[in-house]
């Protein structure tokens, strides 16, 4: 019998009573929000306005912004964006980008996305806002103009800052907003891997093309947040957006995520008996 999703922080099988349902979630860091995408109808939501923290789902509003500045064409994805001091002295994970080299846009959209490539994120911010401290204010105010008013940003990567806040409702609006808004660049949240120098480097996001439909977006973590996630499936003409903080593990948060969606499915095209 397929897992139903209970009130609180559990996901659990049919099993017997003295079975112990599994954790997926830590209690202190838990949010959960699954929505259609086009009615914004909620299928589901637990702790969804509480404030947690992004992590490198943050840099889901890094590529926001930078997806403006290439849609306003003051940016290519050819174009050279160089590395700084700053952006090469950030911690994993990263590309190991050396200070006075550069990263095109394009492989900076994909490391970032796909490696979560801290020291790529503060090369963006400086290339599109000059510096990232001005970076900062261009991700709140975008923030603000989205009415995503429980999140903060402190710096363009998601690295630990006590300052830098969100929910799992201001998630879904961004999430909505790069979907929509770039359907020209949307694709490269499905992008599986990509060649860096000598080697691959593989998604984190291992829902991508594991679970049918799924086309994005991005995880996220550190030990402040637990393990994130922020997932988009199209089936048909039906598409979900879907949040889950607070993963204990990479692979809880997945399964977490994964019953989710079973079951925001299962109420929009009935199980056959």
């Amino acid at each position: 019998m397929r897992g139903l999703l209970t009130a609180g922080l559990w996901l659990s099988f049919a099993a017997p009573a003295s079975a112990r349902p599994r954790r997926f979630t830590d209690p202190d860091l838990d949010a959960a929000l699954v929505v259609d995408a086009a009615s914004g109808k909620i299928m589901y939501a637990r702790n969804a306005t509480a404030t947690r923290h992004p992590a490198s789902l943050t840099k889901l509003m890094t590529l926001y912004l930078l997806f403006e500045a290439l849609r306003a064409k003051k940016i290519a994805l050819e174009t050279e964006i160089p590395v700084s001091d700053l952006a090469a002295s950030q911690p994993r994970a990263h590309l190991r980008l050396k200070a006075g080299t550069t990263i095109t846009v394009e492989n900076a959209i994909k490391a970032m996305i796909i490696q979560s490539a801290n020291d790529v994120a503060v090369a963006v911010a400086e290339a599109v806002g000059g510096n990232q401290g001005v970076f900062v204010v261009m991700m709140n105010a975008k923030a603000r103009a989205f009415g995503m008013k429980d999140t903060y940003y402190n710096n363009a990567s998601g690295l630990p800052d006590d300052q830098q806040i969100t929910t799992a409702a201001d998630l879904v609006i961004l999430a909505r907003h790069l979907i929509y808004d770039f359907p020209q660049y949307f694709p490269y949240f499905a992008t599986r891997s990509m060649r860096w120098r000598n080697g691959e480097i593989n998604t984190h996001d291992n829902l991508i093309g594991d679970y049918p439909g799924v086309d994005g977006l991005k995880t996220g973590y550190i030990d402040e947040s637990g393990y994130n996630i922020v997932t988009t499936v199209l089936r048909g003409n039906t598409r979900l957006i879907a949040v889950v903080l607070g993963g204990l593990t990479p692979e809880r948060r997945d399964q977490a995520m994964v019953r989710l969606l079973d079951e925001a499915f299962a109420q929009i095209v009935p199980a056959k008996p």
